[in-house]
């Protein structure tokens, strides 16, 4: 019986071209980066508990460069990639380059607009050597809080899709344990940010690669709905200004040094 496919949550065209248009924002000045530079900070933390240099290691999603740059200090050879470039995370790494038998794959904020999210799993776990590790974030459960609750406002007794569905912690450990990682370890932390407008908070989103990317997107806002959309934001808010929470999750495991691809 052929096995069934994943549903089409996610449309990978429009991934690619949110990733290309964040892209292309981040090399402005005042690019907003506080999330990759949590993320990779999370990683070299992680890392030097384990008191680990990996000899090569493969890093996806980091649109700053800096765990490329601080793993090539420490010795390690580095690729990057990003699904932006056409790098696809649910097909076989190895099938687009030499994307095998890394001491370390770290994703960075791209596993959550994935359709095959096991998949993706197992496919990273046959590209890492004997003994690697795999450590991924991305924006679990529990984030953007703020920003689900304006939406609902704005769209009244007609809500459509307009945020990703998320992971939880729980889901996480059972996504390792399902595609057999060695000693999977699942947390999560968040990161609080204050803004003082609904634009300001949308352009963050853009910025970072977390705009809408439903194979569904539902319609734009009218005029109607986006002043809604304005005043439950400041509403939410206190001094002019409104706390949005991103939750993070990390995700890690091994791969078995014997007795499996």
């Amino acid at each position: 019986m052929a096995s069934k496919a994943p549903p089409r949550i996610f449309s990978p065209t429009r991934r690619v071209a949110q990733r290309r248009r964040m892209l292309r924002l981040q090399q402005q000045p005042d690019a907003p980066r506080y999330l990759i530079d949590d993320m990779v900070e999370d990683v070299l933390e992680r890392l030097s508990f384990l008191r680990m240099q990996p000899k090569t290691a493969l890093v996806v999603g980091d649109y700053s460069g800096s765990l490329g740059m601080a793993l090539r200090a420490q010795g390690t050879t580095v690729t990057e990639a990003d699904p932006a470039t056409g790098f696809a995370e649910e097909q076989p790494l190895n099938g687009q380059g030499p994307f095998e038998g890394f001491g370390l794959i770290a994703s960075l904020g791209t596993l959550d607009t994935v359709n095959d999210l096991p998949g993706a799993f197992v496919h990273a776990r046959k590209a890492l050597a004997p003994g690697g590790v795999l450590i991924a974030s991305f924006l679990g459960s529990g984030s953007l809080p703020t920003m689900r609750e304006v939406m609902l406002a704005a769209d009244g007794d007609r809500p459509a899709p307009r945020l990703h569905p998320s992971v939880d912690v729980r889901a996480g450990a059972q996504l390792l344990q399902r595609t057999l990682y060695a000693d999977p370890v699942a947390d999560h932390r968040h990161v609080d940010v204050g803004f003082r407008s609904l634009e300001r908070l949308v352009g963050d989103l853009r910025a970072q690669g977390l705009a809408n990317v439903l194979a569904d997107p539902g319609p734009p806002l009218g005029k109607a709905a986006l002043t809604r959309a304005h005043e439950a934001f400041a509403a939410a808010g206190e001094g002019g200004r409104t706390v949005e929470r991103f939750e993070i999750i990390t995700l890690s495991g091994w791969k078995p040094s014997t007795g499996m691809n």
